[in-house]
């Protein structure tokens, strides 16, 4: 198979949450630790961080990544979802997989996937750890895919575990409440391992003390009045996400025999982008008009967005969005800022929301809109009206973002 037919196949096998949603999931980690046993335990033979929480976490994984790349060290880097090339979950020192290992990985552990029925994303955790071990990584930032106690990444025991916050996604497989979700984001801490966590509310903070006593783990509270280093990814919340990423660094130095300078700590978080590759994070596309991607997706995502662009100067605001069908559109769209004109499209994936029902949401919050066939002839509608003062932002959804970057 070359490297199109060795996706497809990928794709094609039990279905893959990114597209389908809960259909997806899996609860428990039997496959994963079958195939891990199968590969020789390669998650063994690197150090690692493991990133939990419903917003922020990618951000916070890559900002980790760069400070530990500008200190020297060889990082491997797993995430979810990608936003073009599937290979942008498996990164060493921000250079993605070569499309020759992945082809050459499925191949050698086809007839055990098979036999197995692995879920596409246990065979991409396997793949991931099989990788970084080959490469020989100095440490790997594992951020989780969903959830934390019965995620594919949860066989690891890293030297820091981080937890950014806490809000409702997914609720349909972690719960319906914050307390239960924070159950299911807590079940990454493990025995005698600090953990590190970001979440504002004292509910939940006392949630995530009481689970790290239970495991002899260290508790690591994020400090709201440590002063932000400068990051070069924007918006005003990458201050949180900067703050979660240094007092991991910090308890990481201190835990461990890994060292960071200040000097090291500033370039890296300087340079997030430009080492990692990371996008879609309040990324400016183009200026004049200016146009914005930001993934924002549920309603803490949404909350911060719409905060953000409070701070922001425009004549007229330009808002190109669709959904997909397992999220809360009424919860989102009564966030959304009533003062602009919506370009709504289906994104091309199956999960994504049908245009007809997502217009009935837009009319029910009377909205002013217009329905397009997809997410680029919105954005292009968008751009054509648009005066040289206006701003344009393009949200809703990671595959939204993903058609026009």
């Amino acid at each position: 198979m070359d490297y199109s037919q060795t996706l497809n196949w990928l794709f094609n096998q039990l279905p893959m949450y990114q597209r389908v949603g809960k259909a997806a999931y899996k609860a428990n980690l039997d496959n994963t630790i079958l195939l891990d046993n199968h590969l020789g335990n390669p998650h063994l033979s690197f150090s690692t961080i493991h990133v939990a929480g419903t917003n922020g976490k990618g951000s916070t994984c890559h900002m980790i990544a760069s400070v530990l790349q500008e200190a020297g060290y060889n990082v491997g880097l797993y995430t979810s979802p990608h936003l073009k090339d599937f290979r942008e979950r498996i990164k060493i020192n921000g250079v993605m997989v070569s499309e020759d290992y992945v082809i050459a990985f499925v191949n050698r552990n086809k007839l055990f996937f098979e036999s197995n029925q692995l879920s596409f994303f246990e065979m991409t955790v396997g793949m991931a750890f099989q990788y970084f071990k080959e490469q020989e990584v100095d440490i790997a930032i594992i951020e989780t895919g969903l959830g934390g106690r019965l995620d594919s990444t949860n066989i690891i025991k890293p030297l820091v575990s981080v937890i950014t916050n806490i809000d409702k996604d997914h609720v349909a497989m972690l719960g319906n409440t914050l307390i239960k979700i924070a159950g299911e984001k807590a079940g990454i801490i493990k025995n005698n391992v600090p953990v590190v966590v970001g979440e504002r509310r004292d509910s939940l903070r006392n949630s995530f003390r009481e689970s790290a006593i239970k495991k002899h783990s260290i508790y690591h509270q994020v400090n709201y009045r440590l002063k932000p280093l400068a990051t070069d990814l924007k918006g005003e919340y990458q201050k949180y996400n900067s703050r979660v990423a240094q007092t991991a660094l910090n308890v990481l130095t201190q835990s461990s025999n890994f060292e960071i300078s200040l000097a090291q700590l500033e370039a890296g978080l300087l340079k997030v982008a430009a080492n990692t590759g990371l996008r879609g994070r309040y990324e400016l596309l183009q200026v004049q008009p200016r146009v914005i991607a930001d993934t924002a997706h549920n309603k803490a995502g949404i909350k911060t967005l719409v905060k953000q662009l409070k701070l922001e100067k425009f004549n007229k605001l330009h808002i190109v969005m669709g959904m997909v069908s397992d999220k809360d559109v009424d919860q989102v769209l009564s966030l959304m800022p009533k003062n602009a004109f919506y370009y709504i499209a289906k994104p091309n994936v199956i999960r994504g929301m049908e245009i007809d029902v997502l217009s009935s949401f837009f009319k029910k919050h009377q909205f002013n809109f217009k329905k397009f066939n997809s997410v680029s002839d919105a954005l292009d509608k968008a751009k054509s009206l648009a005066h040289s003062d206006d701003l344009i932002v393009v949200t809703g959804s990671v595959f939204v973002v993903a058609e026009i970057i």
